[in-house]
Formats: structure tokens, sequence, C-alpha cells
């Protein structure tokens, strides 16, 4: 097996499930073996799990199995449903940078996990099976740490479906305030960003991005920006000014666009 990529590796943006996705597919077609994509996408996230000692969902995988390109993936982490939701960036005049700190995480280092299990103590003190059961309201049951954590989940959510809402209505340049409010609450609540990403981020939106946020693990990593796409070198050059401002390394700047899942080339 020969490997190629070109996903920066622990800069939150799931290059080791691209890299378990297209195995596991390279796999199931040289053996035919006969697996479906889900059961493939599973067996991915018990690498993740069991092997390797990370405890990741199953997000990544299902975005490397089933992107589809000008879209982005709802997933129902509850039923494993999926549903392709508009994002055309460039008829809306838009693109999406991604910044890459070049601040390592390592999701095994047990800060990721210490975090999912403040999320599933928070729901049993709820008496709930999950926090995607809980509301605003129930938060006042919890207290210090826990109801920080949950707070993130609870609103995130929310956030989440205003952002399909807008996306569905073609208001695609409207979601810049639901990417900002979900950084704050990623920095504040959940504590998983760094002062790199809180750099990356408001310096984006000081240079004219509708709205960013880090993105994967946290702790380093990446963020991303939306951005008109006259102002993407304007963005740019601001987020490399601030880190030479604050002495960070340089960062990596490059942008995303929304694709399909891995297949046979």
């Amino acid at each position: 097996m020969h490997v190629t990529e070109s996903v920066p590796l622990s800069a939150g943006l799931s290059s080791s499930a691209a890299l378990e996705c297209a195995v596991a597919l390279a796999a199931n077609d040289i053996y035919d073996l006969g697996l479906e994509r889900a059961e493939l996408a599973r067996a991915c996230v018990r690498a993740e799990n069991d092997v390797v000692g990370a405890a990741t969902g199953g997000m990544d995988q299902a975005a490397s199995m089933f992107g589809e390109e000008g879209h982005a993936l709802l997933i129902d982490m509850r039923d494993g449903g999926m549903r392709a939701v508009p994002l055309p960036l460039g008829e809306a005049g838009l693109r999406l940078l991604v910044i890459d700190t070049r601040v390592r995480h390592h999701l095994a280092d047990g800060q990721y996990g210490q975090r999912r299990a403040a999320v599933e103590k928070a729901a049993e003190a709820l008496g709930l099976r999950s926090l995607r059961e809980a509301t605003e309201h129930d938060l006042e049951r919890l207290d210090g740490e826990l109801r920080k954590r949950a707070r993130h989940i609870v609103t995130e959510i929310a956030r989440v479906r205003e952002v399909v809402a807008a996306l569905d209505a073609g208001r695609l340049g409207e979601i810049g305030p639901a990417l900002d409010a979900s950084h704050r609450s990623l920095a504040h609540d959940y504590e998983v960003s760094c002062a790199e990403l809180d750099v990356a981020c408001a310096a984006s939106r000081s240079a004219g991005a509708l709205g960013a946020r880090m993105t994967g693990g946290g702790f380093g990593g990446s963020a991303i920006a939306l951005v008109p796409s006259e102002r993407a070198e304007d963005v740019t050059a601001a987020v490399r000014e601030a880190f030479a401002a604050q002495g960070f390394r340089a960062p990596e700047v490059r942008e995303a666009t929304p694709s399909g899942g891995a297949t046979r080339l």
C-alpha cells in the first residue's frame, strides 16, 4: 500500500478519518468484502476508539464516506441518518478559508476524552439519555464545569439547526453570526480553543470575514472563516500579520470546497 496525502496531520481536519476510510474502501474493493459504506464507517470509528484510544464519534468518518459536492452534511448521531444540505459557496460569492495554526493537537492525549466524559456525566445528572434531550432551562440544575460543558452542547445543537435552516432557504451569507457564537462557546464553555485559534478567528472577522470558528477536536489545529470572495486575500494577510505580531508560527491558509466522499480514482 502506498499512501499520499494533502491533508496536514494533527490539524483538526480529520486526516485520520480520511486515511481510515480510504484504506477501508480499498480493502473492501480489493478483497470483495461486500460491505456497505455505513458498515465501513463504523469499523473506522472502532479503529479510532479501540486501537488509537481516541474517544471520537463518527462525524469525521461519515463526512469522508458520504460527502457530496457542493453540500454540507447534516448527520443525526442518534439514528445515523444523513442529509445533504446545499452549500453553494461560489454561487453566493463566498469562499471558505481554512487556517491551519500549525499548533498540533492529539485527540488521544486525554483532553478530548475528558470533555466527552463530562458531557456524559451531565446527561446522567439530568436523568437523560443524552444532552440531545436537554433544554437550556435544564442546565440550571447543573453546577460549575458540568453546566459549562453541557451549555456548549445544547446551544451548539441549536446553532446547527439554525444554520441548516438558513442553508435550506438559500441564505448562506447569514450564517456568519452562528459561526462566531460557536467559537465563543467552544472557547469559553467547552474550553477547547487556544490563543492561536482565537487570534485566527478575530483577525478574520476584523478583515471582513462573515464569521469564523475553530474546527476539529480543539487544543490547536485549524479555524474556518466564511469570507466574501473579494476579501479572501485581505483576510489571509490579516491573519498572517496577526500571527506575526503575536510571535506565533506562520499559519497556513488554504481554501476548502465542499466535495464528494472517498472514491476509487
